[in-house]
Formats: structure tokens, C-alpha cells, sequence
């Protein structure tokens, strides 16, 4: 498609999009906004987009698509200021935020000019942040949320898509409603979860050296997503706050259910409250995206000797596989030591696991 798009927001979601756009678009002129100069910059550098621009209110009016990839809470302010600029009347404009009641709510200033705003969220995200974490592949296979209004035309929602083509997601139309209570369960209230877990390692009155070096394994697992941006979870929970509440409430009623088991001693009743999870966890599908962007592990079993570490990253480099992190579990003399290693793409994953896996002395598997 031809056309001229606009990017508030250069940021790892912002950048992606606008480089899934590049990808599917080659004749789109696409220009950036941000308020980083450092990220307008590097946007630049790495062919994210073909020109920035100091105002928003310059390159808009120009504009047949206006992506918004700012903080939640900016958002609505954004769309407040796009309602007053002198828009082409068959512009699209949308978003990546991971709250939608209010923003599509907050939109309607749009719709009564006869502007089109589609509220969107695309399920996927890196272990990096930043202009320089962007990826046109970034959404493949992931789940692209469309919310849009009940003044939004099903052409207005195909062109979105087309527009949206080279992110190679999978695209679901669902209400504002919906998708925040969602996203509150499957993403937003286990962020709540794993902060509230490593802060309560943290002020344990247990020994605090080995709290964290005991904590450094499965439990630094378990919690990664608490590693996330203090600031965007603070306006996510902000926007989404019913959902949240209630669902803490659910939470409350399901933790003194367990207590209450564990008080009576009732066997049957713990077991069925761990078989129940162990059930509904392994039913879920193991190679699709989901709302949290997943972790691609290997686990490798690692004679302690030296050299290994090389040798094996040697054996993953000779089939130009890329590794985004690795880390050493444990090792300790005359025993195995695991080797975790991290990839972008879970096809990264299987190459990685059967290029190892052709080698006797190393064992792999996946958790």
C-alpha cells in the first residue's frame, strides 16, 4: 500500500510495527515521532523510519495511518490532541496499548468527527526493550487484539489489516471489555503475582545471602516477568483498575482456600488443588504465543570441564543459530552442570536442541 504512516512512539512495540509495515509496504513513507532523541536517532540508523519530525501536529494531517505506541496513560491524552488537528478524513488511527476500555472510550472525541480509531494490542513483546530491540518479526504468530468501536466499518478493519499484514500475527476482534478482562488474567494480574513473590523473598527474615543464591534457579524463573518496567505496570493496573480488583479478590478467596486445606491437614484436598493446575497447565498449547512473551530454554546437562561453555555456543555458531542469553545453573567439581541457553524463536530452540542433541555427551531438554 501506498500511503503516508505515522509513528508516535519508537520504542520495541512502536519500532516493530513500523518495520512490519516497512517489510509488507516498500512505497509507504513512514515518519517518527518520539520524545527521546537517542531513540529518533537510532530509529534512523537502523531503517525504522524514513524521516522523524518535531511535532506530531506537522506530519498528522498528512497521515492515512497514525500508530500510537506510548504509556497507556498517554495515550487518551494523544487522542485528545489528534481530535484537534486537521486529520484526512479517511485516516485510520490506532494503537498498541495493553488496556482498552478506556482508550477506545477516550476515543469518541474521534468517532464524532468521523475519524476512525481501531484500538489495538499486539500479545508479544522481547526480553530487551528500546529502539534497538525492534523487530519485524517481533509479532509473528502472536495474537493481534483488535478492539474496535461500534462506529468502526468491517472495510475500516480489513485495511487496518492490510496495513498491519507484514507483522505476520494472528488477528482477533473482540470488545474493549473483553479484552481488559483478558489481559488482566492472563497477563496483567501474573505480573502482580511474580512482584509480589520476589518482594516477599526480599523482605524475608530468612538469611538474605542465601535467600538470593538459592533463589537464583527455578524461582528466578518462575518471576522473570517482575524484571518489567515499574512505570508501564504501574499505568497498565492504573487503566485496568476494576479488573485487577476483582480479580485480587478471586485470588484472595482461592489462597484461603488452600490455606484452609493445608490447616486441616485435608491430603486429598491439596492434592486435587496442585492436580487441577498441573492439568489445566499442561493442556495449554506449548508453540503459540500468548499474552506474555515466552521464554525460548534449553536446558543443557554440561560436564565440568574447560572450554565446554565454547565449545558448545561453537557447535550452535556453525549453524548460524542465534542465542540472546546463557547462564550457568550449577557447576561443581566431577559433576553436571546446566547450561540454560536462550533464543529468540522456538524454531531457534528445536535447531538448537537437535544440533546438540546429535552429540552424546551433552543431554538437552525443555521445562
Amino acid at each position: 500500500m501506498k500511503g503516508n504512516v505515522l509513528v508516535i512512539g519508537l520504542g520495541l512495540i512502536g519500532g516493530s510495527v513500523a518495520l512490519a509495515i516497512r517489510q509488507e509496504h516498500k512505497e509507504a513513507f513512514i515518519t517518527g515521532f518520539d520524545v527521546n532523541e537517542q531513540n529518533i536517532a537510532l530509529a534512523k540508523v537502523l531503517g525504522i523510519i524514513d524521516e522523524s519530525c518535531d511535532s506530531v501536529e506537522k506530519e498528522a494531517a498528512q497521515a492515512d495511518l497514525i500508530v500510537i505506541a506510548i504509556p497507556v496513560l498517554k495515550t487518551a491524552e494523544m487522542i485528545k490532541r489528534l481530535a484537534a488537528m486537521p486529520l484526512k478524513k479517511d485516516v485510520l488511527i490506532t494503537d498498541v496499548g495493553s488496556t482498552k476500555e478506556r482508550i477506545v472510550e477516550a476515543s469518541q472525541v474521534l468517532a464524532e468527527q468521523g475519524i476512525a480509531f481501531i484500538g489495538a494490542h499486539p500479545m508479544a513483546g522481547s526480553h530487551k526493550s528500546g529502539t534497538g530491540a525492534a523487530k519485524a518479526h517481533l509479532f509473528e504468530n502472536a495474537f493481534y487484539m483488535l478492539t474496535p468501536g461500534e462506529n468502526i466499518t468491517a472495510e475500516q478493519i480489513e485495511t487496518l489489516k492490510t496495513w498491519l499484514k507484514g507483522t505476520r500475527a494472528h488477528f482477533l476482534e473482540i470488545s474493549p471489555r473483553v479484552h481488559d478482562q483478558l489481559a488482566g488474567v492472563i497477563s496483567h494480574f501474573p505480573h502482580i503475582i511474580a512482584a509480589g513473590l520476589v518482594n516477599q523473598a526480599r523482605s524475608s527474615e530468612l538469611d538474605s545471602e542465601l535467600v538470593s543464591r538459592l533463589a537464583a534457579g527455578g524461582f528466578r524463573d518462575i518471576t522473570r516477568i517482575a524484571s518489567s518496567s515499574p512505570a508501564m505496570w504501574r499505568d497498565i493496573l492504573l487503566q485496568n483498575q476494576e479488573v485487577i480488583l476483582s480479580l485480587m479478590d478471586s485470588w484472595q478467596t482461592e489462597m484461603e482456600k488452600i490455606k484452609s486445606l493445608i490447616k486441616e491437614r485435608n491430603s486429598e484436598g491439596i492434592y486435587h488443588f496442585f492436580d487441577e493446575a498441573r492439568r489445566f497447565r499442561d493442556s495449554l498449547p506449548s508453540k503459540s504465543k500468548g499474552a506474555i512473551p515466552a521464554f525460548y530454554d534449553l536446558y543443557v546437562d554440561v560436564p565440568d570441564y574447560p572450554g565446554v561453555i565454547s565449545e558448545i555456543t561453537g557447535y550452535l555458531a556453525e549453524e548460524r543459530i542465534s542465542i540472546t542469553n546463557i547462564r550457568i545453573l550449577e557447576t561443581r567439581e566431577e559433576i553436571y552442570g546446566v547450561l540454560v541457553i536462550s533464543f529468540q524463536t522456538d524454531n531457534d530452540r528445536e535447531r538448537a536442541q537437535d544440533c546438540l542433541g546429535r552429540l552424546t555427551e551433552y543431554d538437552t531438554y525443555l521445562v
